[in-house]
Order: C-alpha cells, then sequence, then structure tokens
C-alpha cells in the first residue's frame, strides 16, 4: 500500500486504524498541508505560530484518527485546525493574564507587610530567599501546582493533564498555596 493516491482519506484512515502505518498520516498530511497551514495562518495571524500549529496538530492527528470515527476528513481536519488555533489564542490570553496577576500577586505580597524601597541588592536577595523559603514550606500538591502555574506557566487544565488532580484540587492548591506564601512572607516581616 505504498501508493496512497489510489485510496480515498476514508479509506486510508481505516488502513491506519489497521496497521499502525505512521507513513499514511504522512500522506495525508502532505495532502492537506496547505490547507491546515493556511487556517493556521487565518487565526493565529503569525507565520512561524501557524508552522508550529501545523506541525502539532498533525502529531494529534496519530492519536485522534484512532478515536474518532471520520467519515469527511478535510472538513473534520479544517474543524480540528480551528480549534487547536482558537484555543491556543485563548491560551495566549490566559497567559498574558496570568502574568498580570502574578505581578499584581507579587506586588501585594511585597506591599502587605514590606516596605516597597528596597535600599540595596542585599535586601532584594533576603526578599527572594524568603519567597523561596516560602515556597519550600508548601505541601507537595501546593507546591507542584504553583511552579506549573507560574513558574512554567501552564493552564489550569494542562496542570490537570500533567497531575492527574481534579481541576477544583488544581485551582484549590494555587490558591491556597498563594495564601500560605503570603502568611509566611508577611509573617517574616
Amino acid at each position: 500500500m505504498k501508493d496512497f493516491s489510489q485510496y480515498s482519506d476514508t479509506d486510508l484512515i481505516l488502513k491506519y486504524k489497521e496497521t499502525d502505518d505512521n507513513t499514511i498520516v504522512g500522506h495525508l498530511f502532505e495532502k492537506y498541508t496547505h490547507l491546515v497551514f493556511g487556517v493556521c495562518m487565518k487565526y493565529l495571524q503569525d507565520e512561524d505560530e501557524a508552522k508550529d500549529a501545523l506541525m502539532q496538530i498533525f502529531e494529534k492527528l496519530l492519536v485522534d484518527l484512532k478515536k474518532h470515527e471520520i467519515t469527511q476528513f478535510k472538513g473534520w481536519l479544517h474543524m480540528v485546525a480551528k480549534n487547536h488555533c482558537l484555543m491556543q489564542l485563548r491560551s495566549d490570553k490566559a497567559l498574558q493574564g496570568k502574568q498580570q496577576e502574578l505581578k499584581k500577586d507579587f506586588k501585594s505580597v511585597v506591599e502587605s507587610g514590606y516596605e516597597l524601597h528596597l535600599n540595596s541588592v542585599q535586601e532584594k536577595e533576603q526578599q527572594l530567599t524568603q519567597l523561596e523559603e516560602a515556597i519550600k514550606k508548601l505541601n507537595e500538591e501546593q507546591k507542584l501546582c504553583i511552579d506549573l502555574f507560574y513558574l512554567k506557566e501552564k493552564s489550569y487544565q494542562e496542570i490537570v493533564e500533567l497531575t492527574g488532580f481534579s481541576l477544583n484540587s488544581v485551582k484549590s492548591n494555587i490558591q491556597n498555596g498563594k495564601r500560605n506564601i503570603k502568611i509566611h512572607i508577611t509573617g517574616k516581616a
């Protein structure tokens, strides 16, 4: 089955499900690259981001083609590409929001019980050390969620997938972790 052009998309998908032959998905990739790239450019409006999204979408196909019953591959692929781009745009907005929240939270932590006037490098280092100590004192779940959310900039959903925690548990760990950090830092001030 090396001459894929004689088969319909549906036949190729069925054959891929049977054989797990990635070259079949590679053929579909080549056939529809222009379509997916066009959708990605329309939504992301950046060539490099569109290329990255294109690769992520086709990597996703290796899994999704096995899970879904697809009768109109081209239309289905268009929707997959569109949804991927919309999720990426939402994620980018969420990341910007998280960065703003982190700046605001850090400022409020520093201002609540601290003098914001840092006169020396030594004072700055002392405050960063206190922040590190506060994070170390968190329980493992809080520490992991705080690290993934603020330092690794993961979304709630990504943290759920990485840790296996429920969404409510992730939110609770982040909220409680922030509160415990504030308590630890302001208690030392």
